[in-house]
């Protein structure tokens, strides 16, 4: 169904993120552009998301010309290098007017000055992860990262990617391993608080706290596989 107010959206990194998030947006109705500059990737993902794929650099003034950046209304910098999302999300706001930049911040340290050079939100899954384990999971109950380390817990993220077998699945469906503690479902970029209902979705995901000798387990029941 068309949304009312479709936005021109343009993603620079075709990467997991660029590319969940390119499907979801396209699914809304909202015209999307992504912008890779590996020629293998940007051929990979174009043979299922197709035209919308643009192999360009990104931080490149006329690559940026070339799509039409003048009339985004927002541009979203998600590849893996902080200093590049900056420059994409500067050059955005600066040079072509784009009213709102989102970057993915892959060194938490750098938001503070991502922020202070005007990007409009910045989105670090590191820090989505830190804030979580930091605040109340269960019961009121708060768990320092000292604890983890002392009871050899891990924090463990596992992806739901094609052909999974727990896509559909609700949480409270899963055949986990003994004392796993699902704390936060990312999907489309925001933390979703975990239920026994919610349902995995392709492109979500799952982060966990384990026994570290259990991981390879864990692991395993969302790929498949056996451990």
């Amino acid at each position: 169904m068309a949304i009312s107010n479709p936005m021109y959206i343009i993603i620079v990194g075709a990467g997991k993120v660029g590319y969940y998030l390119a499907k979801a947006l396209t699914q809304e109705g909202h015209e999307v552009l992504v912008m890779e500059k590996d020629r293998k990737v940007a051929e990979a993902i174009a043979e299922e998301l197709g035209e919308i794929v643009m192999h360009a650099d990104g931080c490149e003034v006329r690559s940026m010309s070339e799509a039409g950046m003048a009339r985004a209304n927002v541009v979203v910098a998600v590849t893996g290098d902080d200093e590049d999302n900056l420059v994409i999300c500067q050059m955005a706001k600066r040079k072509f007017g784009v009213p709102r930049t989102i970057a993915r911040v892959n060194d938490p340290k750098n938001e503070e000055l991502f922020q202070e050079l005007g990007i409009d939100q910045t989105v670090s899954s590191t820090r989505i992860i830190f804030n979580l384990i930091e605040q109340q999971i269960e019961t009121g109950q708060v768990i320092p990262l000292a604890a983890l380390k002392k009871g050899e817990i891990e924090v463990v993220e596992a992806d739901i990617t094609p052909g999974s077998p727990v896509e559909g699945l609700r949480i409270g469906q899963l055949d986990l391993p003994p004392n796993t503690l699902i704390i936060s479902v990312i999907r489309d970029g925001h933390a979703l608080i975990p239920h026994a209902d919610t349902r995995l979705r392709q492109g979500d995901s799952v982060i966990a706290m384990i026994k570290a000798e259990r991981e390879k387990e864990l692991r395993a029941v969302f790929a498949g596989e056996q451990p």
